[in-house]
């Protein structure tokens, strides 16, 4: 008899075995492939890894600025693809490692879930008190005439490849479209990028979408908003795509095209209406703040539950479910969760927007501190970006938005700030270190509290 069954090894499912583990719990993780689950495989880990070279290998090329001359510079692709695999290989042997030291016992193959209470592996049956499911998500596929075409490849297809295509539209202006489109044409990849929506990154902050498409302009993207692709044909040269946008139909050909236009909850193969479990195809499984399903023992987590797609979310609910679980109280709050984007350059949020304020009709007060003023930015000749925090009438922080150099590392602080309910003023004394790109933070929280040091501001 087990404490728990988790069914599914991503930074949800593993993280959810870690902490029942630490808390005394008896647990058994299934998960059919890899451990570390697409984010780790085929999503997060492998795309960091590849906008590492992408920066290092774009940073060369434009040493001549700071007096760095490189001759006869190349870019070795099956060498990007080979770190990136040894990065995933690394990481997935260590959590192998942690499962072991934690004493969890692992099965590599598919769940079913007969009855709350039991699970079939394989060809073996399981008793448990309880049951996690953790089963992630899956890319969707839109409606596209041509969609099978030889060429046309998902996010899994192109993280698998040693060699990278001449040529690439990527479908989709999100998080994953914008950091491939990001990624390729740092290696010099001729990129077009389309995205049905008004502008990239719709679900963080307007004007970071917009920097962004700047951003990758200047990298040679072209870029398609508003518009749709309608059609992909093969042609002698590769892939035909047409184009729907304001400016009426267009026709591109490229090598491949990239399908990066979300993901849906992903049930496993789970029989969830044969169990009575709540759920919807496109919101995914009906949960509480605890994590637990309409079924008693029978608990959910990660991008299954559609909640928010991201791996740290999944994370801190597995913690949640293990805690109730075994005993404690716990509950999810989803206030504060930081999302980042590594494109180059990277950007990050967390908390409210100012579209959102907007929105709500929030008395609020913006600053921003641009890069480009600030020390350890102008030393690196990092100089895109800003960072923008948005603020209460009474000096609240309420989001904080970024935009340059390690926005992804500096989104902790804003965090902090947004989750502590901080002001202007409380964050703006708080000495930062200088030099620093932490110091832009406190830059903008100064043009909130009473006005910059280091910039005139408008």
């Amino acid at each position: 008899m087990y404490d728990i069954v988790i069914i599914g090894g991503g930074p949800g499912g593993y993280v959810a075995a870690i902490r029942a583990s630490q808390l005394g719990g008896k647990v058994l993780l299934a998960e059919e492939r890899e451990l570390g689950g697409t984010c780790l495989n085929r999503g997060c880990i492998p795309t960091k890894a590849m906008v590492h070279c992408a920066s290092v290998y774009s940073a060369a090329l434009h040493g001549d600025a700071i007096g760095l001359n490189f001759t006869g510079l190349s870019l070795d692709y099956s060498g990007v693809a080979r770190h990136r695999d040894q990065v995933v290989s690394a990481l997935v042997q260590g959590i192998g490692g942690l499962m072991h030291a934690n004493g969890i016992e692992l099965a590599q193959c598919r769940a079913q879930i007969v009855a709350p209470g039991k699970v079939r592996l394989g060809d073996r049956e399981v008793e448990t008190k309880h049951i996690i499911i953790a089963t992630g998500s899956s890319q969707g596929r839109p409606p596209i005439p041509g969609i099978d075409s030889p060429g046309v490849i998902d996010t899994d297809g192109i993280l698998s490849s040693e060699t990278r295509p001449q040529s690439l539209l990527v479908v989709g202006g999100g998080v994953v479209g914008a950091e491939f489109a990001s990624i390729f044409a740092s290696f010099g990849v001729k990129v077009t990028l389309v995205e049905m929506l008004p502008g990239l990154l719709s679900t963080l902050d307007g004007e970071l979408g917009k920097r962004l498409g700047v951003c990758l302009r200047k990298a040679g993207v072209t870029i398609h908003t508003g518009a749709k692709v309608s059609a992909i044909t093969p042609c002698p040269d590769g892939l035909n795509v047409e184009i729907e946008g304001n400016k009426g139909k267009q026709q591109v050909i490229v090598e491949q095209v990239l399908l990066a236009a979300g993901r849906m909850p992903n049930f496993g193969g789970l029989d969830l209406e044969g169990l009575g479990i709540d759920h919807d195809r496109r919101g995914g499984i009906k949960v509480d703040q605890t994590m637990a399903t309409n079924v008693p023992g029978i608990w959910a987590i990660g991008d299954c539950v559609g909640n928010l797609m991201l791996a740290h979310v999944a994370s801190h609910e597995g913690i949640v479910a293990a805690e109730n679980i075994m005993g404690r109280k716990a509950e999810m709050d989803y206030r504060v969760v930081p999302a980042c984007v590594f494109t180059l350059p990277e950007v990050a949020s967390v908390g409210i927007s100012e579209d959102e304020a907007k929105a709500r009709k929030l008395e609020y007060k913006v600053a921003k501190f641009p890069f480009m003023a600030n020390g350890k930015a102008l030393a690196q000749r990092d100089l895109d970006g800003v960072v923008k925090i948005v603020a209460a009438a009474n000096g609240e922080i309420l989001g904080v938005h970024i935009i340059g150099p390690h926005a992804s590392d500096l989104i902790a602080e804003g965090a902090v700030a947004v989750h502590q309910r901080l002001t202007a003023q409380e964050l703006a004394g708080i000495i930062h270190a200088h030099p620093t790109l932490a110091e832009a933070v406190a830059e903008a929280a100064h043009g909130l509290a009473g006005g910059y040091l280091h910039y005139k501001g408008r």
